[in-house]
């Protein structure tokens, strides 16, 4: 059976799932299979496995880490928002409905079975499980039916590393509050802490180290200084909106919607230092791009009316009426038609109009496509002509179907791996606006060259001054960029005893 090694923070945003994601690619590195484990995630970034299951982003960033498939039992439960008290069940990679928090949290125990299950079918297949914890153990209203922490943790028998955010400042007050607020079984299970995000001289932090050590009994396993790498961070409070990048050659828009999800279809554009990608949510901020882009959303239909509310419509209309690119994925596509229907309530009962710079209809059913796909671009008129024939590949996740409202061509033509034999079409195109349902469509090189070079010409720029990179190998050198981070600043010597002798490892001073 594989041994534990539990990733737990003083709050949200801690660095958890960065420092899980480090960890399994250091043990990838010196020969330990390791797997990553997260018994509740919630995010509205998700992703489909090859078997058409969803499953959390930031589990899939440490599976690919590990060097291992992600997995749906990495991630047995995933909330994703849809309101601010409700959310969207996903059970095994399966939605379940909606629910409010407090419905939620009365039934949450019902799912340890489904919990334990995940986990010991990852512990028979690998070496080490790295599992990460979710916001704080800390929240004592919350200890009585915890599935995430330290409930969890009593439940695999794992000892727990400690990750407080200095960056953020009271980072001992985090640590020594958080030790202080457990029961004295759940201290016992604190192997170690680490400082992370630490910006500055550490020789001037090293006697808080001590001070905290003496107070807490438990020893500080290291300091993670502040680092910038291209790795995907839990969308909850990712800091990739705020991130102000100078001017490039292309400057692209990205409207930053309130349930905005699958933002990480833009990261190869935003990796690339001649592009500018900028998150917005007010028409002031809009300017003069580029290209526009309508990300996904997990509630279509209220993203779309405040955009009508805040002006951001009619500042895109107008944007498109100029002859300007916008592109819409997903929930961005669907906001692009002429019409979106919800006859069942699944998000917002009725219809309501569409931007209508796109010749399609959307209606909203219970049932939710789930599958990997991979095919071409069609042909294409307007200024993305060039990305005609392009290959293209990703995942959709969408509970809509989207129809044409007359013979208009269609944007891509492709095979989704759940129905290898049918050969589909997907998205609509219409002067410079296009739309679509795949997520991840600039992950493959081509698709992302392809449409960087055809808004170039569309400039009178030189197509070929942009190169887009092969995101998966960026992605390998990120990981192992971040796993040099974790050799340099944290005492693995110390870590892979807390591994093989699991509760049994000291902890005390």
């Amino acid at each position: 059976m594989a041994r534990p090694i539990m990733i737990q923070g003083t709050m949200s945003n801690a660095g958890k799932s960065i420092l899980a994601g480090g960890l399994c690619r250091v043990l990838k590195q010196d020969g330990i299979k390791a797997v990553p484990f997260k018994s509740q995630n919630m995010a509205l970034n998700s992703y489909i496995t090859k078997d058409g299951l969803e499953m959390g982003r930031a589990q899939v960033m440490q599976a690919e880490a590990a060097g291992v498939e992600p997995d749906v039992c990495m991630n047995p439960i995933l909330l994703k928002p849809t309101s601010d008290t409700g959310s969207q069940v996903i059970l095994n990679g399966e939605p379940k409905g909606v629910m409010s928090a407090a419905e939620y949290y009365r039934h949450k125990r019902e799912y340890i079975p489904f919990i334990l299950d995940a986990y010991q079918k990852l512990e028979r297949s690998s070496d080490v499980v790295v599992i990460e914890g979710a916001g704080s153990p800390a929240e004592i209203n919350l200890k009585q039916d915890d599935i995430v922490n330290m409930g969890l943790a009593k439940l695999v028998d794992a000892p727990v590393l400690l990750v407080g955010d200095i960056d953020r400042g009271g980072v001992f007050a985090q640590i020594a509050g958080t030790v202080m607020l457990l029961d004295e079984d759940e201290r016992e299970r604190i192997k170690g802490t680490v400082i992370n995000k630490f910006r500055g001289d550490i020789s001037i932090l090293k006697p808080g180290l001590s001070m905290l050590e003496e107070r807490i009994r438990v020893p500080v396993l290291g300091v993670i200084p502040w680092f910038d790498l291209d790795i995907e961070e839990e969308d909850s409070l990712t800091e990739r909106f705020q991130k102000k990048r100078k001017p490039g050659l292309l400057d692209f828009a990205v409207i930053r919607l309130p349930r905005i999800s699958n933002f990480t279809d833009f990261a190869p554009l935003e990796a690339l230092e001649e592009v500018s990608v900028r998150y917005i949510s007010s028409p002031d901020e809009l300017g003069t791009p580029d290209a526009v882009f309508l990300p996904g959303s997990k509630n279509t239909i209220e993203d779309l009316l405040w955009m009508r509310q805040n002006g951001l419509e009619v500042r895109i209309l107008k944007y498109a009426g100029q002859g300007g690119i916008v592109f819409g994925i997903c929930g961005g596509y669907q906001m692009l038609g002429e019409e979106i229907s919800d006859p069942e309530g699944e998000e917002h009962r009725g219809s309501v109009r569409g931007m209508g710079l796109l010749p399609v209809f959307t209606v909203f059913k219970k049932e939710k496509r789930r599958t990997r796909v991979k095919g071409r671009f069609r042909e294409i008129s307007g200024a993305l002509a060039d990305m005609g024939g392009a290959k293209m590949e990703g995942y959709e996740i969408h509970m809509g179907d989207t129809c044409p409202s007359g013979e208009e061509e269609p944007l891509l033509s492709f095979t989704a791996e759940s129905e290898p034999d049918s050969p589909r079409t997907d998205g609509a195109q219409q002067g410079n606006v296009y739309g679509c349902y795949v997520h991840g469509i600039f992950d493959a090189r081509m698709t992302a060259e392809r449409f960087l070079s055809a808004v170039l010409k569309k400039k009178g720029c030189d197509p070929g001054q942009i190169r887009a990179a092969d995101w998966k190998s960026h992605k390998e050198e990120q990981y192992d960029k971040l796993a040099d981070i974790i050799r340099g600043h944290l005492d693995m010597d110390a870590i892979y005893r807390i591994i093989e002798r699991g509760m049994e490892a000291p902890c005390g001073l």
